[in-house]
């Protein structure tokens, strides 16, 4: 057994595997040359002082020890014979649902609308190259879900809702890097995640499962008030008491079924603002204290939040060293979002920057109930369309500028694949966001001295932080609360945020089918 030890070092010294082997070496009482094995258990970068440190917690062994494996592998069993599991969507709830199902001796079937992560890549190249969104296959929809081109963070606030470290521990059964068992803010980088994407739909297909790409469900089977399994677009039916429903919260239509259905939907709160861009090298001299970030330190982030007027005003996917992106569903909308390479070595650094809003924020849109939050991101997508010259280019203005409110003459270059438009956005944003993003970003520089400048720019809208509405659910057994065999789960459950805590819902989803067909 090993014994633990906590270092101390400084950039440089806890790049160089050697200075880690001696210390660690030192402070276990281990004479240097019985050092069989050494770990890192736990890394992350305190830059809370001008003096920057590493904090490692390192596990060294000597003698005869070793540092055993510390992943659990995925052993499947062929479940091609097995009861199936329909599962609608093939993003990281819907897939960690489905390696969870087979673990558990269950088929999964899984139908996603979108296309394989090769073919996504050519449509989303389109809406780059000519203006033209696919709803069915873009930066949000196809194989691995919008995580697929994304910055791929992977940590999560949530530690409540099931086993973080087994979501991990299957990424890197998948090829993603091991050093995400251990970083404080583990990431894997939109240049990663296709092949990982790739190897987990090969791991579903060797056991047995079924992956159907362009399926979309249209409907569901529903008999009383128990699901009997879904209709797809092309009039096909696939039977199964258990559904798990693993959309996304930019599948609107599902939403639409659902309300068609009769099934329970209830309004939540959700966030919308624009995203703003900085050069990276001035994040770093801000959150670098004025120094250089040299080679052995990672790109600096970021995390603001503050409360006004009873809102939340915060942060939202910073990316650092990385770009903006269209992520619009249909035609006539812009929406933008972030993404980093693994090296995070863009010369942009983006964030969202987001106000909460609440279901009483939304009274002109109560005529649409439960959906008027899904109205109101339509609207502010659409306007985002038409400011930005009814286009993919996104409606941008510099940051100082917005904050004044004065009109930007021009625009420095971005990351924005399709292109920016100079437009006001103080004028035309709800007054209730624009108001409190422009209090907010004059707060947050007097936090992160040097944020507040026109060599930043924000681009218009950020609006799909997260679902506006939730599809209730037994907080034990997962599944709706008056549809039997109907499990929403991950963002577009309204239960969850993000790549980790949505593959956690999805694998506890699996767990309580599981559960429900072994009672």
């Amino acid at each position: 057994m090993g014994k633990q030890v906590q270092i101390n070092l400084t950039p440089s010294a806890a790049a160089d595997e050697s200075t880690i082997r001696k210390i660690a070496a030192t402070l276990a009482g281990i004479d240097l040359a019985a050092v069989s094995s050494l770990r890192v258990i736990k890394r992350s970068v305190d830059a809370r002082k001008k003096n920057i440190r590493v904090n490692l917690t390192v596990e060294i062994f000597s003698g005869k020890d070793s540092a055993l494996p510390i992943i659990a592998p995925f052993i499947p069993i062929n479940v091609s014979l097995k009861q199936e599991v329909i599962i609608i969507g093939a993003g990281p709830a819907g897939l960690f649902a489905a390696l969870r199902l087979i673990e558990l001796g269950l088929c999964p079937v899984i139908l996603e609308r979108g296309r394989d992560v090769s073919s996504r890549k050519k449509d989303i190249a389109r809406i780059s190259r000519e203006q033209i969104v696919d709803p069915d296959s873009n930066y949000c929809f196809g194989e691995g879900g919008a995580g697929t081109y994304s910055d791929g963070k992977l940590y999560t606030r949530s530690k409540k809702r099931g086993d973080n470290t087994r979501v991990l521990e299957l990424l890197c059964l998948h090829g993603a890097n091991e050093n995400i068992m251990y970083e404080a803010h583990p990431h894997l980088g939109t240049d990663k995640l296709p092949g990982i994407i790739t190897a987990i739909r090969k791991s579903i297909l060797e056991a047995g499962g079924q992956f159907i790409l362009e399926k979309k469900v249209v409907d569901f089977l529903i008999e009383g008030d128990t699901i009997n399994g879904v209709i797809t677009s092309d009039n096909e039916q696939f039977k199964s008491k258990f559904v798990i429903l693993a959309t996304g919260h930019s599948a609107r239509d599902i939403y639409e079924i659902c309300k068609k259905r009769r099934i329970e939907l209830e309004m939540k709160s959700f966030a919308m603002g624009v995203r703003v861009e900085h050069p990276q090298e001035l994040i770093d001299r801000i959150q670098y204290h004025g120094n250089s970030r040299g080679e052995f330190l990672p790109a600096s982030s970021y995390y603001l939040a503050k409360q006004i007027d009873g809102r939340g005003v915060y942060s939202f996917c910073m990316c650092p060293g990385g770009f903006i992106v269209p992520s619009a569903t249909a035609q006539e909308e812009v929406v933008v979002n972030g993404m980093s390479p693994s090296g995070r070595n863009s010369p942009y650094a983006n964030s969202g920057i987001v106000v909460e809003i609440k279901p009483e924020d939304l009274i002109k849109y109560s005529s649409f109930g439960e959906l008027a939050g899904l109205e109101f991101q339509k609207e502010l997508e659409r306007e985002a369309w038409k400011n930005g010259g009814h286009t993919q280019r996104a409606p941008a203005q510099r940051l100082a500028d917005f904050v004044a409110g004065d009109s930007s003459g021009s625009l420095p270059k971005v990351s924005y694949f399709p292109g920016v438009t100079s437009s006001p956005l103080h004028n035309w944003l709800p007054k209730a966001i624009g108001r409190r993003l422009r209090d907010g970003f004059r707060l947050f520089g007097q936090v992160m001295h040097g944020y507040l400048t026109n060599e930043a720019v924000v681009l218009g809208v950020e609006s799909r932080t997260s679902s506006p509405l939730r599809i209730p659910r037994d907080p034990e057994k997962l599944h709706h609360i008056r549809i039997s065999g109907l499990y929403p789960c991950g963002e577009g459950s309204g239960y969850s945020g993000g790549i980790v805590s949505s593959a956690v819902d999805g694998m506890r989803a699996a767990e309580a089918i599981a559960k429900k067909i072994s009672s």
